[in-house]
């Protein structure tokens, strides 16, 4: 259990610093972030702010899929925003080609490797996860084609409030799948024969 809170904690603070790494690199961003982004410049709310009630927002509409959330979860909707904070206080923008590449790139492996943290803990998967699997269930259609026609509508509206949509983008939709494929394994912490029935994740 005390692994599976450490994970828990450490995945979701990388989780907001990525992010906020991502965005600094100002090359492009996740699909989601770019959403948020033009809620943004629209609304003027922080970042992080908004972060928050989308993930708040996700998380109703998780009751009609019958998803359960777990601790994790609920601590992904209410931290992973702050935690984007943070990272904007502690990060400057860069100034050069060299570090935007930098940031991005580090931004997105400590993604990858965030959310096999956080997943592996078993305390839940994040709301944008959750809507995913909850479709998918509900619906019959591939994990994929969930996936892809969700990003592909808040990409497009995010774009069309003003989100930073670039070659970074493309790199993240292309690249994250393999990282998490890679790190989550490998930092899943495995089920006892006695919690299996209890776990939250």
């Amino acid at each position: 259990m005390l692994r599976r809170v450490l994970q828990l904690s450490i995945g979701l603070v990388l989780f907001g610093l990525s992010i906020s790494l991502i965005i600094r690199a100002v090359v492009g961003v996740p699909p989601w972030d770019v959403f948020t982004q033009g809620l943004v410049r629209v609304f003027g709310l922080p970042f992080g702010a908004f972060t928050v009630i989308i993930s708040i927002c996700l998380l109703v509409l998780w009751i009609p899929l019958r998803q359960r959330p777990g601790v994790g979860t609920v601590l992904n909707a209410l931290l992973v925003g702050p935690f984007i904070e943070l990272g904007f206080a502690i990060f400057a923008e860069p100034t050069e080609l060299w570090q935007r590449i930098v940031f991005f790139t580090v931004g997105l492996v400590l993604n990858g490797f965030a959310t096999g943290l956080y997943i592996g803990a078993r305390f839940g998967p994040g709301p944008r996860d959750g809507l995913m699997t909850g479709l998918h269930r509900v619906s019959g259609k591939p994990i994929w084609a969930i996936r892809t026609s969700i990003e592909a509508v808040v990409l497009l509206l995010g774009w069309l409030l003003g989100g930073n949509v670039g070659l970074g983008t493309l790199a993240f939709a292309l690249l994250i799948g393999p990282l998490v494929h890679f790190f989550m394994p490998r930092l899943r912490v495995p089920e006892s024969p006695r919690s299996s029935d209890a776990t939250l994740g």
